[in-house]
């Protein structure tokens, strides 16, 4: 018997952990069960034919809010192929409206609800006819003999420790995100989340753990992302871990976290601000600053306390830390959601995402629908379109302004210029909103730029202004590309090259002599060193006061921030 488990992630990058576990824990059927990962950008003729080229006995979809409608239009269209093939989903997007998908679907023999593992494992044991029937299983939805759809009781958690660990040769995950997960279930009870509908919060083994961390760092594992929902609720458990991982870091893999930074206690910081930068990177879900917004959510968390720790974690420049906010969330209006943007922004994380709600089916955010005068789109991923605090109008307001965040401040490639750009305006919500209104004016908002037009496009914006400092900003946005490139077409915007043969020659004899800057290419002549590094001239401090100061400064593109990926520099 064949039994093809299949996973349509959202990008190439992403591998399912979730398929890997169904097969990890059926271990006795492992051999008959083959795993099928693809992605929703391919064409859906192209995996219909591959998996009709796998001849399944069996076939298994992982369901998602960003794929179910492309699993429900690939079922319908395999069914034509093979009538007789049961097909069974599982997953969040289908375990709250079980009955529903097997109405809407009746290409599907049944549903798993729930947690997956066991159930998998005696949906096996059926099909393998060990004194098995679809009424002994927990955790199912499925058709009964006269069609009718019955649906069995919910099945208790599982010990997570049960759970293989799915990880061996790590060929088969090859430039992917290694997603781990150490916990299940959420203390909290926000309501706009499905985690919070698992109260049962449980723990993997924490010496099954640490034997599982030390794989990834032996095997050098770029990144190993925890799917853990609030990985800091239990401080004995996240202190273990991160102990583990800084004693035995080889300075590779990054690992990261979802916390809740207010939990985050003296012996935790203390902790972190001594990792060597890029260890651990945090993702902190404020949603909003507005309290009457938090407390409406359900959420227990005290801002004030969030940015203090924020901010202590950022002085030490050795954690990654994206901080989430959500607009669509009761009572957070056009200026309540302009605060929440702004109180973030001011704590300049890394990344700063501007979402938008999901209303998803289960959660209590849904039950409230007409309470909030929710109104959102009929299929997956289930967006707001508007709400009794916001219109659609504003919506597509701050549609514009996420673009604008997302190409220009977390793509880190122009973080000197933007900081100047700040002064600019009112507030960091308005640079950005009037940023998006540029892009709008210009027809430039539903069209690909490469990456230096995007600097062209800010230098317009920005003489757009009259600020009167057109030099200055054009140096800025020079010393941001040099940054993260060595770019060997000069853009028109940073003019001509000032810097003489003779003193770059002077420079790299020297250097390649002392190596009094460049640490790590002794190596390599002086010849190789040009090529490999820039030394470009600037008239203004581009790092600090911006006063006239005339200075070179040396690009080093070996040596790079682990968080920000720019450059050393140094001024000579």
């Amino acid at each position: 018997m064949k039994v093809v488990l299949t996973a349509i992630n959202a990008k190439y990058i992403h591998s399912n952990l979730a398929v890997y576990s169904l097969r990890a824990y059926a271990k006795e059927y492992k051999e008959q069960i083959e795993i099928a990962e693809y992605t929703i950008n391919q064409q859906l003729d192209d995996i219909l034919m591959d998996l009709y080229k796998k001849k399944p006995d069996i076939l298994c979809f992982s369901c998602y809010i960003w794929n179910l409608t492309y699993v429900e239009d690939l079922i319908r269209e395999i069914k034509k192929i093979f009538p007789e093939l049961p097909i069974w989903v599982g997953g969040p997007e289908v375990t709250y409206d079980a009955g529903d998908v097997l109405q809407r679907l009746p290409e599907v023999t049944g549903v798993m609800f729930g947690e997956g593992e066991e159930t998998f494992l005696e949906l096996m044991q059926y099909y393998h006819e060990q004194d098995k029937t679809l009424e002994d299983i927990k955790g199912i939805a499925y058709r009964g003999g006269q069609g009718e759809i019955c649906q069995n009781e919910w099945r208790k958690t599982i010990d997570l420790s049960t759970v293989p660990f799915v990880y061996h040769d790590m060929e088969d995950f090859k430039n992917k995100i290694i997603y781990y997960e150490t916990s299940r279930g959420c203390p909290f009870s926000c309501s706009y989340c499905l985690s919070s509908v698992d109260k049962c919060l449980r723990f993997r083994n924490l010496e099954l753990v640490k034997k599982e961390l030390q794989f990834f760092i032996d095997e050098e594992v770029p990144q190993v992302k925890f799917v853990d929902r609030t990985f800091n609720c239990n401080h004995k458990h996240a202190m273990e871990i991160w102990t583990y991982l800084m004693e035995h870091d080889k300075g590779t893999t990054n690992f990261h976290f979802e916390v809740a930074a207010d939990l985050l206690n003296e012996e935790e910081i203390c902790l972190i601000e001594k990792m060597r930068p890029g260890l651990i990177q945090l993702e902190i879900g404020v949603q909003s600053t507005n309290p009457e917004t938090i407390k409406e959510i359900r959420r227990t968390m005290k801002f004030s306390e969030v940015a203090r720790i924020v901010q202590r974690i950022n002085k030490n420049q050795n954690v990654h830390q994206h901080l989430d906010l959500i607009a669509g969330l009761p009572y957070e209006g056009m200026e309540s959601l302009k605060k929440s943007f702004d109180d973030v922004y001011r704590l300049y994380p890394e990344q700063l995402q501007l979402g938008f709600l999901k209303v998803l089916k289960g959660s209590y955010m849904e039950e409230q629908k007409e309470v909030y005068g929710l109104v959102y789109k009929s299929k997956p991923p289930y967006e707001v379109l508007y709400t009794n605090w916001l219109s659609y109008d504003e919506m597509l307001q701050l549609k514009m302004v996420e673009e604008m965040v997302e190409v220009y401040y977390n793509s880190g490639q122009f973080a000197y210029t933007l900081k100047k750009l700040e002064q600019e305006f009112d507030s960091p919500f308005e640079l950005y909103f009037q940023l998006g209104k540029h892009y709008e004016n210009h027809a430039l908002h539903m069209m690909s730029h490469s990456r230096i037009t995007r600097y062209e496009i800010l230098l317009d914006f920005i003489e757009s202004l009259d600020t009167r400092e057109e030099a200055l900003y054009r140096e800025l946005l020079t010393f941001d590309l040099y940054l993260r490139e060595n770019v060997k077409n000069r853009p028109a915007f940073a003019g001509e090259a000032s810097v003489s043969k003779e003193i770059l020659n002077a420079f790299y004899e020297k250097e390649a002599e002392a190596h009094q800057y460049l640490k790590g290419y002794e190596k390599y002549d002086k010849r190789q060193l040009r090529k490999m590094t820039h030394i470009e001239e600037f008239h203004y401090d581009v790092m600090g006061t911006y006063g006239e100061k005339n200075q070179l400064i040396l690009f080093d593109y070996e040596n790079r921030s682990r968080l920000t990926h720019q450059a050393s520099v140094f001024c000579i």
